[in-house]
């Protein structure tokens, strides 16, 4: 399947700290890649950098067929861009903000008129479409962004941390949004650091830590790397939560992990059997337990046994000033 994406070896250093480390992507058309990691990755400067709003240090790449380097105009007019945060102009209403995009692309009057009609009835903003934007839900205005990121049809869209401050619904109904764009044939790059969004949309997933990549597989391949069933107990206290990594130590096939605060997990094989000795060990020790569960893997587990720590949002920011 040829790739609508495809880049080798980025790099993208600022100063002493090195933001890309030589990363390579590759997204058949009409297919999801999900760029998974915290804050920090390298997932913004990767986009930046495919959307030509950054230069590579090293490195190449093509986008819908168009070189990056060698033609950054052609890229640009081949790919829809929406960031972490909506680009849109409250003091317009939604019609004119999406009016205003297809006059840029030089769609004409009647075109663009017409056209941003019809993308206010596709996201479910026409009841709102001549209310100015400074009255919208922060999921209406994400849903409005896309909107102007698809104004001109591209057929390879970058979405960075899409549902970024949604509200479980919000995001859940943005996850709606973005399957029907897959649905009509355009090429995604979904950048994101919830792993239940990679795991619920990506074909593909490509993890990176650090600007390098770590791991790159569908979700089940990379749960598959985990194996096993998991073990999760969450303890009441701070000063439990180490007695009860040591005692998942003595029964886990690897070393047991601070998931979350209180919450320790390992992977654990002999099913309810070595789950009840768990729990028989925890009750002689006397730990008190708010929860305990035995799962299967999830993309969750994945990132912690590659890289030591857990998944979860940073107030680190990428050198560029923009969080991953």
């Amino acid at each position: 399947m040829s790739g609508a994406v495809e880049a080798t070896g980025l790099v993208k250093r600022y100063k002493e700290v090195t933001a890309l480390d030589g990363l390579d992507l590759h997204v058949p058309e009409g297919t999801v890649l999900a760029l998974l990691g915290p804050n920090g990755a390298g997932k913004t400067t990767a986009v930046s950098i495919l959307a030509t709003l950054l230069q590579p240090d090293a490195g190449s790449a093509t986008v819908a067929g168009a070189d990056l380097l060698a033609s950054p105009a052609e890229v640009r007019r081949r790919i829809g861009l929406s960031g972490q945060f909506a680009a849109v102009d409250e003091h317009l209403t939604g019609f004119e903000n999406l009016d205003m995009i297809g006059r840029l692309y030089h769609l004409g009057r009647a075109a663009a008129r017409a056209r941003a009609r019809a993308l206010l009835e596709r996201f479910n903003l026409t009841a709102a479409a001549d209310r100015p934007v400074k009255t919208y839900s922060g999921g209406m205005r994400r849903r409005l962004d896309l909107a102007g990121a698809i104004v001109a049809e591209p057929p390879v869209l970058f979405l960075d941390e899409p549902t970024t401050g949604l509200d479980p619904r919000g995001r859940t109904e943005m996850w709606g949004v973005i399957r029907a764009l897959v649905g009509r044939g355009t090429t995604l790059l979904l950048t994101t650091q919830y792993l239940e969004e990679a795991d619920q949309l990506a074909d593909d997933i490509v993890v990176i830590d650090h600007g390098r990549e770590i791991a790159h597989g569908t979700a089940d391949e990379l749960k598959a790397r985990v194996g096993g069933e998991r073990i999760e107990i969450t303890v009441t206290s701070p000063d439990a939560v180490e007695p009860a990594r040591l005692i998942l130590d003595r029964f886990s096939d690897g070393r047991a992990q601070v998931a979350r605060s209180r919450t320790v997990t390992a992977p654990i094989s002999g099913g309810p059997g070595a789950f009840r000795e768990v729990l028989a060990a925890i009750e002689e020790a006397a730990i008190a337990v708010y929860d305990v569960g035995l799962r299967r893997p999830t993309l969750d587990d994945v990132f912690l046994a590659l890289t030591g720590h857990a998944a979860q949002p940073s107030e680190e920011a990428e050198p560029n000033g923009e969080a991953s």
